[in-house]
């Protein structure tokens, strides 16, 4: 009778003390039950654009209790990243305090690239080039994505979407630069801004592309011109310059590029007074170079070529050759058209200058002193030889560009 007495009163004391538990605790055992108790929906609608795609935007939202605690959406350029998404992001969600990190007002891709492109124009203003690409980004669907949201899935459905008819049909490798030019803002927002940027993203969506078989590397080109196109370009110009002599001169742009390896929109910033006659050099200022543009001034060497040109234009204006870098580009461009010339683009005649310099036995230092080239990787690149000697020695366009006469515009530059 005793033992059964003392088994009972130990079943009881432990009834009674979970019984206790159980209430003293109920707040919390409830709260914890009713996180447990969560539903999800999601939903992916297709919707077309005004140009005809078509883009997928995935919403998640989440309940508890019957009643809506959070909701989340985005826009994909294909179903099947959507769905990934949504399947990440579930399983994101179900972890303990994911929902009060999500509920986080976060900060888009469009808003960290406006602060980086205020930030660097404190600093050093940015060439036009990556300013214009990165503007162009923020204005996509995916300038609208929040920091936390960035992934290499993200990233790699970016770079597709450039690469699709929608999305421009651009070239891998502009594509590559676009990855390069938003990587330089994603570098910066998590240490300098405190976003939450995963730092792995890019190097993982670049890696993914390779594997995909995507080469982002800008192509090596090695476009040259031959003798026979320049002959019809510079007839075309000669043409245009008797009809309309105040129009851009093309002759002396063409030649100059060509006989000093200068690129089109150095061209149009060199000034009078940057002209070092006594060492027959000019002052080129603000010289395109990786990591660095505004500031990098550079003398640079004129072969003799390019300085009977230079000293054959007429000084009155500021700029030896008063024109800007974008009429020059559209004028040769419609050459081209116009002469059924395939891939010929202004800046080869700096690959062809470079070579050429080459090819008359120049070493490497003196070449770079005309290209303005700080290494050999770089000079490279410019670097496709034909053979030796001077290709254009004794070459009859030199003298009629020297004595092709120049007439300015009225007005500033054209």
């Amino acid at each position: 009778m005793g033992v059964w007495y003392h088994l009972a009163q130990r079943v009881y004391s432990v009834f009674v003390g979970v019984f206790r538990r159980f209430f003293d605790g109920a707040g919390t055992m409830y709260q914890s039950l009713s996180e447990l108790y969560q539903s999800t929906m999601a939903t992916i609608r297709a919707r077309k654009r005004t140009d005809g795609s078509v883009s997928y935007t995935a919403q998640i939202r989440l309940f508890r209790d019957g009643a809506q605690v959070y909701q989340e959406s985005q826009t994909f350029a294909r179903k099947q990243a959507a769905q990934a998404w949504v399947r990440r992001r579930e399983a994101e969600l179900d972890q303990p305090g994911a929902i009060e990190r999500a509920n986080r007002k976060g900060v888009t891709v469009q808003d960290m690239i406006k602060q980086y492109l205020d930030e660097m124009e404190k600093v050093r203003p940015l060439g036009k080039t990556k300013e214009a690409t990165l503007n162009a980004i923020a204005a996509t669907e995916f300038g609208q994505t929040v920091d936390s949201a960035i992934n290499s899935q993200r990233l790699v459905d970016f770079a597709l979407w450039r690469m699709s008819k929608e999305g421009g049909g651009v070239q891998p490798q502009t594509a590559g630069n676009d990855l390069a030019h938003l990587g330089a803002v994603l570098s910066i927002a998590r240490p300098a801004w405190g976003y939450e940027v995963d730092i792995h993203a890019m190097a993982d969506a670049r890696k993914v592309l390779r594997k995909l078989g995507y080469n982002m590397k800008s192509r090596e080109r090695d476009r040259r011109p031959t003798k026979d196109e320049l002959d019809k370009v510079l007839e075309h110009f000669v043409g245009i310059q008797q009809r309309r002599p105040s129009s851009i001169n093309m002759l002396k742009v063409t030649g100059f590029a060509l006989f000093s390896t200068r690129r089109q929109d150095e061209i149009g910033r060199m000034l009078w007074e940057d002209v070092d006659e006594e060492r027959q050099r000019v002052m080129v200022r603000d010289m395109k170079n990786p990591g660095q543009k505004i500031g990098n001034d550079v003398w640079c060497h004129l072969p003799d070529e390019a300085w009977r040109i230079l000293k054959s234009m007429p000084k009155e204006r500021a700029e030896i050759f008063p024109y800007n870098s974008s009429s020059i580009a559209t004028a040769w461009a419609k050459a081209c058209k116009f002469l059924m010339i395939e891939d010929l683009h202004f800046h080869d005649l700096r690959h062809d200058g470079v070579s050429r310099l080459f090819e008359m036995d120049w070493d490497i230092p003196r070449v770079a002193s005309v290209s303005g080239h700080r290494d050999w990787n770089s000079l490279r690149r410019y670097t496709h030889l034909r053979g030796r000697g001077d290709h254009y020695a004794e070459w009859p366009w030199l003298e009629r560009i020297i004595q092709a006469p120049v007439k300015l515009g009225a007005w500033g530059k054209q």
